[in-house]
């Protein structure tokens, strides 16, 4: 049965002054949650936000490992605590309605008006966009940051040099037929690089396609790479995934899936697993604005938001989904705002300033683990490239708009500007950088072009610890055929 409560004005306004003595703010870190999802782009406000919601960690109920010896009721504890917040911090809301009714709802109690009023599709003002670097690698005076050290700042920028430099080799590799597919993070790398610089090696990555330099930045070698993207035998995947489907056990970054925003319910049930058993990690997944259009995402952050999952969802919001731009897949103030819409911490971040994307994912990382929770972040950034060797972007979108995000706001140049002016980078530095990479990279495509390729066998493995009847049924098939049509079989694979 609907209560319909009537509560005095004067009351409230008593409960407002208050609100330090009822002991409200003990459960900062729900008040927190809602402050920063209006406020989000203040970092210094996000800063406060984040220690003063580190006291409830302390007791039994946010500890992991209570929660892991006693997860069923260690969640029931929190959810009850949050419950109590939520229903003192609606005790005290006052719109200044007439009637000043409230709606005891199961979800939470509504303030009531006697206005007929729609909430607007867009909001008054868009949600601002978090930076440290300007366009010409400037630090903004005013932005709130977190330090990095000399040693950091130049592995970040050599892993970008480095990727960019691997995307250059084969994408020429993919046009002169000596690998079938390719694509590349050209305009993407701050993303790639300082989000995995702020992240550590326990931390699992569900990734998109266009993260290869996240698995760089853990250790993948340029050889691991050429190896994959040639199918040889040193191929992890034994030569069954398209190029640039890499994976890696050993370093938590799970193989690229082809299906489009497939992994981001996935993570959410593997960051639920580190929840459940009490780890200090996280789960990080990587997907496209045209990604974010997708069912799996909207299942996804609700999955994360109910289960309180310890999962941040980075979102590359590049402009453009293969061919379709963004203002044909969204009416609303692009990805970022969705995440409130289901109850998860988010902010919008300049996706081509790497120390924006290391801060922000850094923060992040930390709230995810300490609060256990789901962040959503944005990076606005643009794909200078062409979506993969399958596309030929010219065709839809403005060449002299690519050539202004390319030479204008790139962020390799961005941080190059940063680095030399600390005084910790030369012109002879880059070239001699620029040179190793190039040659170590041609070395290893020498080496995967020699190497032997995974035998016929190997298709038919893997997926079952005692092949199925079917999968021998199709493997004689398949022998068969090869006879029947030795010419049309690639010598080079070992039947």
């Amino acid at each position: 049965m609907v209560l319909w409560l009537t509560r005095s004005r004067n009351v409230a306004h008593h409960l407002k002054r208050k609100w330090d003595l009822v002991g409200v703010l003990n459960h900062s870190s729900s008040l927190c949650s809602s402050s920063l999802h209006q406020h989000h782009h203040h970092h210094h406000h996000h800063r406060h936000c984040s220690s003063s919601s580190t006291s409830p960690i302390t007791n039994n109920s946010r500890d992991p490992d209570t929660v892991s010896s006693n997860s069923a009721s260690g969640f029931s504890i929190r959810r009850l605590e949050s419950t109590k917040a939520q229903q003192q911090l609606d005790s005290v809301y006052d719109d200044h309605d007439d009637e000043n009714q409230v709606l005891d709802f199961p979800g939470g109690s509504v303030m009531l008006t006697s206005e007929l009023r729609f909430i607007s599709e867009t909001p008054e003002k868009r949600i601002k966009c978090y930076r440290v670097l300007d366009d010409d690698g400037q630090l903004i005076m005013s932005s709130s940051f977190q330090e990095v050290s000399k040693e950091l700042a130049l592995k970040m920028y050599r892993n970008m040099i480095t990727l960019q430099t691997m995307d250059t080799i084969f994408y020429e590799a993919q046009r002169q037929g000596r690998i079938s597919f390719y694509l590349t993070s050209n305009g993407e790398e701050a993303i790639n690089i300082a989000s995995a610089a702020a992240f550590t090696t326990s931390d699992v990555v569900l990734p998109q396609y266009r993260e290869p330099g996240v698995l760089l930045w853990r250790g993948f070698t340029l050889q691991e790479f050429t190896n994959q993207c040639f199918g040889n035998k040193s191929d992890y995947g034994k030569g069954r995934q398209m190029p640039i489907h890499y994976g890696s056990n050993k370093l938590n970054y799970f193989t690229v899936s082809s299906p489009i925003a497939t992994q981001l319910p996935q993570a959410v049930g593997a960051a639920y697993s580190l929840k459940m058993d009490g780890k200090d990690a996280c789960v990080v997944t990587y997907f496209g604005d045209g990604g974010a259009s997708e069912g799996d995402f909207h299942a996804a952050l609700n999955f994360a938001a109910v289960l309180e999952a310890p999962v941040i969802f980075i979102c590359r919001n590049n402009g453009w989904a293969i061919s379709t731009p963004t203002s044909e897949q969204y009416r609303g103030d692009g990805i970022v705002v969705r995440g409130q819409a289901y109850g998860v911490r988010s902010i919008r971040v300049d996706g081509n300033d790497a120390l924006a994307v290391y801060n922000a994912v850094k923060e992040a990382r930390k709230m995810a683990i300490s609060e256990q929770r789901p962040i959503l972040i944005e990076a606005l950034t643009y794909r200078t490239g062409h979506h993969s060797t399958s596309d030929d972007s010219t065709k839809y979108r403005p060449v002299n708009e690519i050539e202004h995000w390319r030479v204008a706001r790139d962020p390799v140049s961005r941080f190059k500007k940063w680095v030399e002016r600390n005084g910790w980078w030369t012109h002879e530095d880059e070239s001699e950088l620029r040179s190793s990479v190039r040659k170590e990279l041609l070395n290893a495509i020498q080496v995967a072009e020699k190497a032997e390729k995974p035998p016929l066998s190997d298709m038919f493995t893997d997926v079952y610890d005692h092949p199925s009847s079917n999968l021998f049924e199709q493997e004689r098939f398949l022998r068969e055929t090869i006879k029947r049509h030795p010419l049309d079989y690639p010598p080079e694979v070992p039947v």
